[in-house]
């Protein structure tokens, strides 16, 4: 086997523990890109969000998560589920009810995500302050060709 070629298709890091994220695309059996792709989206962090610790109906979801079209939330969820993120559970009742809910899988990823919420709370004072730095800059660049 190859120097630096994975065993397991299933393992993104080098048999060294080391990677190289411009890999992330590249290496075979190794989807992270993909992944982040998936739940990193807005739509996905807030049905991730919407859904901790409670079951929801379609309809609750999508009036909670505002700007969201039907189109949109079926297919959020539906990538979800395949993802194994989310359940979905139809009762068999009329009109059909549907409800979705986190897997135990989702959870976890609720808790990292919860790590970036606090994260950018934490320094969304910093956050603003580099912002109007950067602006009054690109301000005084264009300035003198006004």
């Amino acid at each position: 086997m190859e120097e630096g070629t994975l065993k397991s298709p299933s393992s993104c890091a080098g048999t060294d523990g080391n990677y190289d994220v411009r890999q992330w695309d590249t290496r075979v059996g190794c989807e992270v890109r993909q992944i982040l792709d998936r739940v990193a989206d807005k739509w996905s962090l807030l049905a991730i969000a919407h859904l901790e610790r409670q079951t929801l109906r379609f309809s609750e979801l999508r009036h909670r998560i505002e700007g969201i079209s039907q189109r949109m939330l079926t297919v959020t969820l539906r990538q979800l589920e395949r993802d194994g993120l989310v359940t979905r559970t139809v009762h068999p009742v009329v009109p059909p009810r549907v409800d979705y809910a986190l897997t135990p899988l989702g959870a976890t990823l609720h808790a990292t995500i919860q790590s970036l919420v606090d994260w950018t709370e934490d320094h969304q004072e910093e956050i603003a302050a580099a912002r109007a730095a950067y602006d009054r800059r690109q301000e005084d660049a264009l300035a003198p060709l006004s």
